[in-house]
């Protein structure tokens, strides 16, 4: 469920007040800096990009990538064991018992997706009467990337 933002035209009016306020601050000190034109670009010198970040330069650590600032991302991993496309009409029909045909044959490794993304196929096991899953096969990156395209 989402919550939806109630608008007050009184408080649209003093927004847009402060917000025209600021853009006119922004522009006078824009203006006062010396050769900088508010809407003019000014060139800006990167650094070369070698592979290797600045915290990591700093230490020496160039080889070893600090992963530690994303393990602990949650993800969605979802397997699927087939798709199938049904008008509005079937799809409004369905009740218990209803049997929906799926593309994939039965015996066919299980699509293993992280956040809607193919990363690996597997098989079914069942281990202490919980349903799990066998990685078979691992799609590699290159492999991940060639499919994005």
């Amino acid at each position: 469920m989402t919550e939806q933002a109630q608008t007050d035209p009184a408080a649209d009016d003093s927004a847009g007040g402060d917000w025209d306020s600021a853009m006119a601050e922004q522009r006078q000190a824009g203006s006062s800096a010396p050769g900088n034109q508010v809407g003019q670009a000014q060139p800006v010198e990167m650094p070369e990009l070698d592979g290797t970040s600045p915290a990591s330069a700093r230490t020496g650590a160039t080889s070893d990538r600090n992963l530690d600032v994303i393990l602990d991302i949650p993800v969605t991993v979802s397997m699927e064991i087939g798709r199938t496309r049904l008008p509005i009409r079937s799809l409004l029909q369905l009740n218990q018992g209803s049997i929906v045909e799926l593309d994939q044959l039965a015996g066919e490794p299980m699509d293993v997706l992280v956040n809607g993304t193919l990363i690996a196929h597997g098989e079914v096991v069942v281990v202490n009467e919980r349903f799990g899953i066998r990685l078979t096969d691992v799609v590699s990156p290159a492999e991940r990337v060639r499919k994005l395209k």
